[in-house]
């Protein structure tokens, strides 16, 4: 018996290993696409909820059609995408390490009228950036800030993030069994808080600095963990962020990771 001819069609698509035909319609099934508001995040140019207000105020077209809805479709490289009638040109990615001082809060803008960390870029002429976790208004230390949604994400998140290390003041003198359950952890308020690992690096009569060493950071999490064992914080300072330290970097300064801290914190979530 011969072999049957295989059949052709002028619209047909050369076949893939494996004989199935590809068609245009099946390729662009494929395509990743994402919400409008997001591609403008990813950019770089501002944040998520600021990208979808844009949105909404008609600040946004694509492929020349006026788009109002921050959940738009649209597929990177194909759409073209205008803010203000301007072409999307991704901001170059900005990685900063700064040192928060106390009495700062860790916003854009404050509805009490606080003054923020925002103050410490003034007149720096960066681009929009966001910051990578928090720390409270009473607290200081290394703070990241970075327009690479991404790479916050991996940072800020429990199972890629990298360890915090914390020194901390305290109105007591803690024993070992009050260490001990730092460790294990206490609950407060349907959360469990833990400390990575935590000993004491100084104390006197009255006081005591601590180290302590955080795998996660939830809401005031030392701050509530120390209070739940009867201690106060008189002050707390983070100062490194995986390998990466504070150093001399003064209150209230700023400087970019340089490429060897970047590739020590990836090789840290790995």
């Amino acid at each position: 018996m011969r072999p049957r001819k295989p059949t052709s069609s002028p619209n047909a698509r050369p076949a893939k290993p494996g004989g199935r035909l590809h068609s245009a319609k099946g390729a662009a099934a494929t395509e990743v696409r994402h919400g409008l508001a997001r591609v403008l995040s990813k950019a770089g140019v501002c944040s998520r909820s600021e990208a979808a207000r844009r949105v909404l105020e008609g600040r946004v077209s694509v492929d020349g059609r006026l788009v109002r809805d921050p959940e738009f479709p649209v597929v990177a490289g194909r759409h073209v995408v205008l803010l203000d009638g301007q072409p999307l040109v991704a901001e170059r990615r900005l990685y900063i390490a700064l040192n928060k001082p106390r009495g700062l809060v860790t916003t854009v803008q404050d509805e009490q009228g606080r003054q923020t960390v925002y103050q410490c870029f003034d007149g720096a002429g960066l681009p929009w950036l966001a910051p990578v976790g928090r720390l409270d208004k009473a607290s200081e230390g290394l703070l990241f800030f970075s327009n690479d949604p991404e790479w916050a994400a991996r940072l800020t998140d429990p199972a890629t993030g990298p360890l915090k290390t914390y020194r901390v003041q305290i109105d007591g003198v803690p024993d070992a069994a009050q260490l001990a359950r730092m460790h294990e952890g206490i609950d407060d308020a349907g959360e469990h808080l833990a400390a990575h690992s935590v000993q004491v690096l100084q104390q006197g009569g009255r006081n005591a600095w601590l180290e302590v060493v955080l795998d996660e950071g939830r809401n005031r999490h030392i701050r509530r963990l120390l209070k739940v064992l009867g201690f106060d914080v008189l002050r707390l300072m983070r100062v490194a962020i995986g390998p990466v330290q504070l150093g001399t970097l003064g209150k209230g300064q700023w400087r970019e990771l340089d490429a060897a801290e970047l590739n020590a914190l990836r090789a840290s979530g790995d």
